[in-house]
């Protein structure tokens, strides 16, 4: 790599840099942006969108360099390395509350849900796929489409934006399309999960079926209750410093080294172990595992990484916060990008197949979601979970915590806690079921996709049942 190729490198960060502070600027200023919770990489990126060859380039010659577009559409890819990496650093090293505490049984019923209406928005996407193939075979749908509906819906667009660089490991020729196609997706499922969400708040306690905020009879109190957020999350700053949040631990003294330093350093180091473990893999051939991205292997090296430091008594090392400000740094600077480098020509011809399989995954997401946990929580917080769930599934978790924000203010209900283990609990299982359905995704057909989706979602949803039965049988007795 040559000096000119890393000053342009640094001069495209720049223009992405400049582009994020723009949709900061309007996150704070737009009352719709601030309604819909918009962040300020996605805002920033619809920006860098309209200023990109695809769009204003069509009508002048004032746009981003088609150089710095190429570099956007791979920068998701790589950065998506490190952030999956990260995600079992310092998971359950510093944990003060027991499991007893926080009743696995509902953590497993709760997972079972989310887990079941995910990998169906996954099906979902594959029938599309199968349904406009049989339609119309000239639109030419590739092998994978479908995908995207459960990676921008349920995996938001953090892995929307590192949806194309696995495709790309696994030779899929449509992989700039495929992310593109996610982030659409993503973008979709996070504003009309935001709106929706809210609508089914507003019926909900109107229909007295919120726990923590009873109906009020007092039509214009209701509203007032309703709409309470705390305007800081609405605005995306705080400008009390003594309010103001701690990025984190500081674990080690800057006369050795940085703690954001420290932390970094571990994220690479597994990130080029990954590399090797599977360049060693392809040489020797094993199949299956040879078509797995780099991020599986980062992902499991970093797991047993977090192990061995639980073991030899070295958690003070690790901050969780760190670690979370370090993913969200990475995944702002991915997302931006991505969206920035979306390729509008391709999307516009699958535009009739993302509008069904979006319309489609709201609808099954919303009965999964509801109708179970009103079956499996009744007279349990069963809305104000359900809501949490809603709002991950549709966007990301903190569509999620700002929809129970609405309906649980200060977060009384067992809902946030419990939802957050189960989070972590995906990561973990993570590890056996990813590597499945990522070797499926490889080589399989769209029906072979399709299927495995539908046999996982089952296998989830009959786990969340088994555990409701078994716990109320317990109880029983």
């Amino acid at each position: 790599m040559t000096s000119q190729l890393l000053t342009e490198l640094l001069q495209s960060l720049s223009l992405l840099s400049i582009l994020l502070l723009i949709g900061v600027l309007l996150r704070a200023k737009v009352k719709l942006f601030q309604k819909l919770y918009l962040p300020a990489s996605v805002i920033g990126g619809f920006i860098g969108l309209l200023i990109s060859p695809e769009v204003i380039g069509k009508i002048s010659n004032y746009s981003i360099s088609a150089d710095y577009i190429k570099t956007y559409s791979l920068l998701p890819g790589i950065l998506s390395i490190p952030i999956f990496a990260a995600i079992p650093l310092g998971m359950f090293l510093n944990e003060t509350k027991s499991i007893k505490s926080l009743y696995p049984t509902k953590v497993l019923i709760g997972f079972g849900i989310f887990q079941c209406a995910s990998m169906l928005q996954s099906a979902i996407g594959y029938a599309t796929n199968i349904l406009f193939t049989k339609i119309n075979p000239e639109i030419n749908m590739y092998r994978t489409f479908g995908y995207e509906l459960s990676a921008g819906f349920a995996g938001g667009h953090g892995l929307a934006a590192a949806t194309g660089k696995m495709l790309e490991g696994f030779g899929i020729a449509q992989w700039e399309i495929a992310q593109g196609v996610a982030l659409t997706t993503a973008t979709i499922g996070l504003m009309g999960g935001m709106i929706f969400g809210i609508i089914f708040i507003n019926i909900a306690v109107r229909t007295n079926k919120t726990n923590v905020i009873k109906k009020i009879i007092n039509e214009s109190e209701n509203n007032k209750n309703i709409n309470k957020i705390d305007n800081n999350m609405e605005v995306g700053y705080n400008n009390d410093i003594n309010k103001q949040a701690s990025l984190g631990r500081e674990t080690f003294l800057s006369s050795s080294i940085e703690t954001i330093t420290f932390h970094l350093a571990i994220i690479f180091a597994v990130c080029g172990l990954a590399f090797i473990i599977l360049n060693f893999i392809k040489k020797i051939g094993i199949a299956g595992l040879d078509v797995l991205p780099v991020w599986t292997y980062s992902m499991i090296i970093m797991f047993a990484l977090n192990i061995i430091i639980k073991k030899l008594k070295l958690a003070w090392m690790i901050d969780s916060k760190v670690k979370a400000k370090i993913i969200g740094t990475l995944s702002d600077f991915a997302i931006v990008s991505a969206i920035t480098s979306l390729p509008i020509k391709a999307i516009i011809h699958y535009i009739a197949p993302i509008i069904v399989m979006c319309v489609a995954g709201f609808i099954v997401t919303y009965f999964i979601v509801f109708i179970f946990h009103n079956m499996l929580f009744k007279n349990d917080y069963a809305f104000e979970r359900a809501i949490i769930s809603w709002g991950t599934l549709t966007g990301v978790l903190i569509t999620g915590m700002t929809l129970l924000k609405i309906c649980d203010p200060e977060y009384k209900s067992p809902a946030l806690t419990e939802f957050s283990l189960g989070f972590s609990l995906m990561s973990v299982t993570g590890l056996l079921v990813v590597p499945i359905l990522n070797t499926v995704l490889a080589v399989g057909s769209t029906w072979d996709n399709l299927i495995t989706a539908l046999i996982t979602s089952a296998i989830y949803l009959i786990i969340a049942f088994a555990v409701y039965f078994i716990h109320n049988k317990s109880i029983k007795i």
